[in-house]
């Protein structure tokens, strides 16, 4: 085992455990699924008793797969880390961003594919968003975007958009039409951008501004 460096911080028992379970989890997803036996196993595996398994993850196979989603944006942050975004245009970063993404989830993809379909139960459908949204916000920070208006929020729902229909290509499909599908996407966002820069959204409310002002004011502002 690595000795930790002088001063370092120890790892907290508790993340280390949850990776520790999640492997676990990893290697035993594809026959028993993605639910609470899953859990109850990987825990087993790691000796942990049903108490810690409730302390350590209380929602069971919800936790678990914010765990393995997490795993993967980690991973793809360090793919990104070798690529200057700032030498590629916009487009380029996001199909590196997402392509990276995917591929993230594919060296896990038995138990990715696991995963993607207990996300995809309606019961699990907020989880999904909300994972599909922070990976977004991951990827669009590497990208260089520093939006502190709508457009932050905006950016990550159409991302969101195209990640989830995005990687469930990938790992059920493959990688080539996923590649496909993300770069039509992106296509036809380019487009939608293109077009709504030459357009005024405000100009109803101001005119509405206006004719409100000439009512009660009498004159044009």
């Amino acid at each position: 085992m690595t000795e930790p460096s002088p001063g370092a911080e120890a790892p907290d028992w508790a993340d280390q455990m949850e990776q520790s379970v999640l492997d676990a989890a990893i290697a035993r997803a594809d026959e028993l699924g993605w639910n609470s036996r899953l859990v109850r196993a990987a825990c087993a595996a790691e000796g942990l008793s049903l108490g810690d398994q409730e302390l350590l993850l209380p929602n069971g196979p919800r936790d678990l797969a914010a765990l393995l989603s997490r795993r993967h944006d980690a991973r793809t942050m360090a793919a990104l880390g070798e690529i200057d975004a700032g030498s590629l245009k916009i487009r380029e970063r996001i199909a590196h961003a997402v392509s990276a993404r995917m591929e993230a989830g594919a060296e896990t993809l038995p138990a990715t594919r696991r995963c993607a379909g207990f996300l995809g139960l309606p019961p699990n459908a907020d989880l999904g968003l909300s994972l599909a949204w922070e990976t977004a916000d991951n990827l669009w920070r590497w990208a260089g975007d520093t939006a502190t208006d709508w457009n932050h929020y905006s950016k990550r729902v159409i991302l969101s958009g195209i990640l989830i229909p995005a990687l469930t290509m990938r790992w059920f499909d493959g990688r080539e039409p996923a590649e496909a599908f993300v770069a039509r996407r992106i296509d036809n966002v380019m487009a939608f951008e293109k077009w709504k820069a030459g357009k005024d959204f405000h100009a109803p409310g101001r005119k509405l501004t206006e004719a409100l002002a000439r009512m009660r004011y009498g004159q044009r502002v």
